[in-house]
């Protein structure tokens, strides 16, 4: 794959696919980025749990396209410009 650097797909891993319905998974943002925060590029949801807040990743798969890479590193980029 051309830029190969942004995008990795790891079969092997126990969780491997860990978003269903996917036809590429990109792994290199296995853990999302944006999970700590409240509002992210993402379609994530929030569902009530023991009164509190749980965020719920399970149906987004932002970080895990391949042409979102420039994307995730320029927010993160403007993220840590605020901190």
């Amino acid at each position: 794959m051309k830029n190969s650097y942004r995008f990795f797909e790891n079969k092997d891993c126990e969780y491997y696919p860990c978003h269903k319905g996917a036809k590429e998974l990109n792994c290199l943002f296995c853990y999302c980025p944006f999970y700590l925060l409240s509002h992210c590029p993402g379609h994530s949801r929030f569902l009530k749990q023991e009164g509190k807040d749980i965020k719920d990743c399970s149906e987004c798969l932002f970080p895990h396209k391949p042409e979102n890479y420039d994307v995730i590193l320029r927010l993160l980029g403007d993220i840590s410009l605020r901190l």
